[in-house]
């Protein structure tokens, strides 16, 4: 096929995003990607990526269908009649099979009874059919708050619910996107990578081990934190609004994959540690119970710092006299009348 070909196939493709935001949540994931820039929404939507495939989003967020109209897509899918579409999990899936008396989370009726569908049993029925399968959030990627110990729900995330070596038709695993919200530029390049997937245009989406979008979950809080120098320095914040490392006020950053240092909140401004907030391990599959109580300093902590602190000032020391070293200009530039820099003339001087 060539570049021509491909181009007309391209544009002929139309996927559709089916949205469900009826997991246990606060929907601020979808809150969340409405501030998303690199790339917006409405980019994906209208297009301006050369060679993306028509989108449509059947998000209840901003979705002009309302009630039975917006439902309708999803039974649709079910029908077969919507294809390729990838589907979009937010929030926890509560454990219907303990829940003899009534359901725990539900979106739209089913006609045929009059009575509620639950959210797993869309999962049940859309997953197999779905091209691409998305959990947006940490309460969709691994459970959340939800899923903590003493919860009566059974909450858990969508890879546990599915299985953790499930794929779609497609042969696509489950793409997990964390954050509790998400960060929104990495849900909406996640949408961008996979649409250009299913164009035909890029590879297999790359996921760590936990699912995770690779590129956007390998390097820790710590490696991109513009703290990160006081950390090795030995100094630390005594209280919150100072500007040096924060591990001892309870920060993980040193373990935790996430970009938001590097990458900002909107428009690459903001984002936990650069405003003076710990990381409290929002994107990782032990969020929260492993990281409680929040704001004690992380296990290991104490022995780390305490390292860091007493070789930090040695370091601080030896770097103090490299500063003041080349903070000197050096002595052959004068306005003297000779010249002390070093050269050598490679000709005769004089007559």
């Amino acid at each position: 096929m060539n570049n021509t070909e491909q181009s007309v196939q391209s544009k002929e493709l139309e996927v559709h995003i089916l949205w469900i935001n009826a997991g246990l949540s606060c929907d601020g994931d979808s809150v969340a990607l409405t501030a998303a820039s690199q790339p917006s929404i409405e980019d994906l939507v209208l297009g301006v990526f050369p060679g993306l495939p028509k989108v449509q989003f059947h998000w209840p967020l901003i979705d002009y269908h309302t009630g039975d109209d917006f439902i309708e897509w999803f039974f649709k899918a079910d029908r077969g009649e919507v294809d390729p579409f990838i589907l979009v999990v937010e929030g926890s899936i509560p454990n219907e099979k303990i829940k003899v008396e009534g359901y725990w989370a539900g979106f739209g009726n089913d006609p045929s009874t009059g009575q509620p569908m639950t959210t797993s049993q869309w999962i049940d029925r859309l997953a197999p059919k779905a091209w691409a399968v998305v959990a947006a959030g940490t309460c969709a990627t691994y459970g959340g708050v939800h899923a903590m110990a003493g919860n009566p729900t059974g909450a858990m995330g969508l890879p546990d619910y599915l299985g953790w070596k499930w794929k779609s038709k497609a042969g696509i695993p489950i793409v997990c996107v964390p954050g509790c919200p998400i960060q929104p530029d990495n849900l909406s390049e996640t949408f961008l990578y996979l649409l250009y997937q299913a164009a035909g245009k890029a590879p297999m989406i790359p996921l760590d081990e936990n699912l995770r979008p690779s590129w956007l979950f390998e390097q820790t809080v710590h490696e991109g934190c513009d703290r990160g120098g006081y950390y090795e320095q030995g100094q630390f914040v005594n209280g919150y609004g100072e500007k040096e490392c924060l591990v001892k006020v309870g920060c993980w950053g040193p373990v935790v994959k996430c970009n938001v240092p590097k990458r900002g909140w909107m428009g690459g401004i903001g984002g936990c540690p650069n405003v003076g907030g710990i990381c409290i391990g929002c994107t990782m599959p032990g969020f929260p119970d492993k990281f409680m109580p929040f704001m004690d300093e992380p296990p290991g902590g104490m022995v780390s710092s305490m390292i860091s602190g007493n070789y930090g000032t040695l370091i601080r020391k030896l770097r103090s006299i490299t500063e003041h070293t080349v903070e000197k200009e050096p002595k052959w530039r004068h306005n003297r009348p000779e010249l002390t820099t070093g050269y050598k003339p490679h000709w005769q001087q004089g007559g």
